[in-house]
């Protein structure tokens, strides 16, 4: 029940921050955007529509050609975001929020990291935001080109179907902001999983587990190795570890073998074994 409350929380909350961000900062500025919401402005400026229903209609749309041509599980997980999102765009729409900032680069910088935030919180709870990933996933399903590119193409097309409602500079705003997005959201799609990963090599090798397993309370594997040079063969420990136990782990291998060598990379999730002990 935990795990599913977190994952209705995430839902809501990033379509609310995608929400806010298009309602307080994208349209009052004129800036471009990509993607369904990009189709729904260009579709506003043509006929006077509440962006809210454009969304609406156009992702009710994308959504029906993705349960046809992708399948149902494709469906579920879009269905949350297909309605929450124009639902909490018309709610916005409603609120006096589109005069938080005059300045056109806050704007930008603003509506990157929310929108990011909520793609990375809808993406991280198993959902998806659906909309012009529908085409590119079904041009994919059929004529095997690459998503990433195909969405390149398609938020292109999108971004320049709004030049002629926008000048220059609310053009190349509107790019920063997809740009931000996109770190933002790879950021929080790994939040709280990055983990450090720790490669040792030590004739010292027995002590330095035995504490790592015990005074560290982390884990440790035991790898077989053999030296290149010497063609002797040994024993590396490899250990994934939060940040916050490198330093203390890193100041205990130095004091149990001076002379030891380590690797230190950055992983970006790890998955636990859960054991089961025998009664």
């Amino acid at each position: 029940m935990s795990h599913k409350l977190v994952k209705i929380v995430s839902l809501v909350l990033g379509n609310l921050l995608v929400a806010l961000a298009v309602t307080c900062f994208i349209v009052p500025h004129g800036l471009v955007l990509g993607g369904s919401t990009g189709i729904a402005l260009i579709v506003t400026h043509v006929v006077p529509l509440p962006l809210s229903l454009a969304v609406l209609v156009i992702n009710a749309v994308l959504f029906l050609l993705g349960a046809a041509f992708l399948g149902r599980s494709f469906a579920a997980s879009t269905i949350f975001s297909t309605i929450a999102y124009p639902l909490a765009m018309s709610v916005l729409e409603t609120l006096p929020l589109d005069h938080l900032t005059s300045e056109p680069m806050l704007a930008a910088v603003c509506a990157g990291a929310l929108m990011g935030a909520g793609a990375g919180l809808i993406l991280r709870a198993g959902g998806s935001t659906g909309g012009s990933d529908v085409i590119a996933l079904i041009a994919h399903k059929y004529l095997h080109v690459s998503v990433s590119a195909l969405l390149w193409v398609i938020d292109g097309c999108v971004i320049a179907g709004q030049i002629p409602f926008s000048n220059f500079e609310q053009t190349l705003l509107g790019v920063l902001a997809l740009t931000l997005l996109t770190i933002v959201m790879n950021r929080v799609m790994v939040m709280g999983r990055s983990q450090v990963q720790l490669l040792i090599f030590s004739s010292e090798h027995e002590k330095i587990r035995e504490n790592i397993l015990g005074e560290q309370d982390a884990g440790v594997s035991v790898i077989p190795i053999e030296q290149g040079y010497t063609r002797q063969e040994g024993r590396a420990l490899l250990s994934v570890i939060p940040r916050r136990k490198l330093w203390t782990i890193r100041e205990m291998i130095t004091s149990v073998d001076p002379a030891a060598f380590w690797v230190i990379s950055e992983v970006s999730e790890m998955r636990e074994r859960q054991l089961r002990r025998r009664a």
